[in-house]
């Protein structure tokens, strides 16, 4: 039969191909050309589970396979395992589902088909908490490798070897995990986005949140993966798209961004109930839980914890019920053969009625000791949470000790911008003042003195009243109120650049509107002991600023071609007051600050602020 049906061929394998980038309509177009009714049965449900998620036309009981191909009996095979595992999470069943099509694949020498299911039992080692024995997944790699006709194939066996070593890390030294993420990066370096490049990004986030601890290129990552699954083009699309959502609020969890991270969590909304969907549910309570928690909101933290571990109850439930109902399917296929074998003798009914009765009393205790343990875990979690409402009536006190902390920080910073303001004003008013009038008298007696030290006098005069000035208008915070803080940054920026032999350049971006006052005053005080750093310590011939607002955050980069330092050389103790102050202000901000520099190589000082 099979000998009459070569699948694998263009139509097949253009079909399945479109299938894995999300292409449906065009799949369901080259249905039309297979010709066997039972294959293209299959693989029309093969379509509407990868599309839709629809498992109703999948009968798991009265489906003839002595009537089918090899090919149908795969694809039918491979259906299986999808519905067992995604609606139910039996993970057991859909393994031995797929090694099966596995095994017919290759008896046929079926490329296509070995490479497919070749593919789906690597994203089950991906996704599966049941121990990998090496021999069998390293054998899976190795003949995906070896079978895959597409270059897609080919990059995808790579793309599961990176993430499942990055899962099971421990197998592997941090340097082979290293070279299997350059290799694996090389090889889509040229492709556009789609569902293999996004899945890619989304492992690239995980590795640098886990592995590097490096955030800002996690959430790089997690942005580009984010560009392509935010588009609904399938089933596996969705989950994907909700995966990269609980990511992101993951990482800006991670940032101490508790409110951001539960609005990226209250846009999640699950359509189904299946397994799949239900485990990414637990995970979308489980943070909204921790954020609250982070906030201070007991009632909310308390309410999403309890969701989340009685998901977790249920999904353990669910686990156990599925052992139980495995052992009693076999107990029932043996009492089915026992009841077609000829009874020879009473002895032989004898034994098989207390073997029946023992396997019986064997499956009641199990399911008695199952039970028993779900109870005495619930029992646990009950006190768990217990101890946890008193962990959290510890941290609000905390919480509002901080806030007193803040508090205090906002008097002191008023209380100097005050201060600022007095000495800008006596500056200006009263010392200025008595300058100009001095210089009055003084050319009173230009008659009664030589004009040469007349001239030499007056010069310096003019120097000091100069100089007062310009302090004055330089510490003088109204400049801020009435002008804004680009135009006041334009201006201390040519000032400097002409008294300093120094060229400082302003790039700015989404400034056209005003911010709050007392906001652009604490960004203006910022950069002036940022400019100030660089005109002290760097050396410096040219500095860049770089003021960019995102909407929700505003970002500042000063870039200079100094000296530079080591970064790790700066603690607590050996900062100065520039780098105290600055530290202060933007801890008040709730923002971050990051030093990049190295010896003869300048320094980057990067500041995050969320607005």
């Amino acid at each position: 039969m099979f000998s009459n049906i070569v699948f694998g061929n263009n139509e097949e394998n253009s079909l399945l191909k479109s299938c894995h980038f999300g292409e449906f309509e065009k799949a369901r177009n080259e249905l039309k050309f297979i010709t066997n009714p039972k294959l293209k049965a299959q693989l029309e449900t093969y379509i509407n589970i990868v599309q839709f998620g629809d498992f109703k036309d999948i009968n798991l009981e009265q489906i003839a396979l002595d009537t089918m191909d090899n090919s149908t009996r795969a694809i039918l095979k491979i259906n299986k395992a999808l519905k067992y595992y995604l609606q139910e999470g039996n993970e057991t069943k859909a393994y031995q589902l797929l090694k099966e099509s596995l095994n017919i694949s290759e008896s046929s020498k079926n490329k296509t088909l070995i490479c497919l299911s070749s593919r789906l039992i690597l994203e089950l080692y991906s996704r599966s908490l049941f121990t990998i024995n090496d021999i069998s997944y390293q054998y899976i790699i190795d003949n995906y490798l070896k079978y895959a006709n597409e270059d897609f194939d080919k990059k995808s066996a790579y793309l599961y070897d990176f993430k499942i070593t990055m899962r099971y890390f421990y197998k592997d030294s941090a340097q082979v995990l290293a070279k299997k993420y350059k290799k694996v990066n090389a090889l889509y370096a040229n492709d556009s986005l789609n569902y293999n490049t996004a899945k890619l990004y989304l492992s690239n986030s995980g590795y640098h949140n886990r592995i590097t601890k490096n955030i800002d290129s996690s959430f790089y990552y997690i942005y580009k993966a984010k560009a392509f699954f935010s588009k609904n083009q399938g089933y596996f699309t969705t989950e994907k798209h909700i995966a990269t959502k609980i990511n992101l609020a993951s990482l800006l969890f991670i940032q101490k961004k508790y409110k951001q991270s539960l609005n990226v969590l209250n846009e999640i909304t699950f359509n189904s109930d299946d397994y799949i969907f239900k485990i990414l549910n637990s995970y979308v309570n489980l943070y909204k839980f921790q954020n609250y928690k982070a906030l201070g909101d007991d009632i909310n933290a308390l309410t999403y914890q309890n969701k989340a571990l009685t998901q977790q109850l249920l999904q353990n439930q669910t686990k156990n019920l599925q052992v139980v109902s495995e052992y009693e399917t076999k107990y029932e296929t043996e009492k089915k053969q026992r009841k077609n074998v000829e009874l020879t003798a009473q002895i032989e009914t004898e034994k098989r009625e207390k073997r029946n009765l023992w396997l019986g009393s064997a499956m009641l205790l199990m399911f008695g000791i199952t039970t028993a343990y779900l109870t005495h875990k619930n029992t646990k979690k009950k006190q768990l949470i217990a101890e946890k409402e008193k962990e959290l009536e510890t941290q609000k006190l905390a919480t509002i000790l901080k806030e007193q902390e803040l508090t205090t920080i906002d008097a002191m910073i008023e209380g100097q911008e005050k201060e600022r303001q007095r000495i800008a004003n006596d500056l200006h008013d009263d010392l200025g003042g008595l300058m100009a009038t001095v210089k009055l008298h003084f050319n009173a007696l230009k008659d009664k003195q030589t004009p040469e030290l007349y001239n030499k006098t007056n010069e310096l005069i003019d120097e000091a009243y100069h100089k007062i000035r310009t302090v004055a208008h330089a510490k003088n915070s109204g400049l801020i109120a009435k002008q804004g803080l680009l135009k006041a940054v334009h201006e201390m920026a040519d000032k400097i650049s002409v008294s300093n032999k120094i060229t400082i350049d302003i790039i700015d971006h989404g400034l056209e509107n005003r911010l709050e006052n007392s906001l652009e005053l604490t960004l203006f005080r910022i950069i002036q002991e940022l400019i100030t750093n660089v005109i002290k310590h760097a050396n410096a011939t040219e500095v860049t600023l770089h003021i960019t607002n995102h909407v929700d955050s505003l970002n500042l980069m000063v870039e200079d071609n100094g000296k530079g330092f080591n970064p790790s050389q700066i603690t607590i103790k050996s900062r100065g007051m520039g780098i105290s102050s600055i530290d202060k202000r933007v801890e008040h901000l709730n923002g971050t600050m990051t030093i990049e520099s190295a010896t003869n190589q300048g320094t980057t000082i990067i500041i995050d602020i969320p607005i």
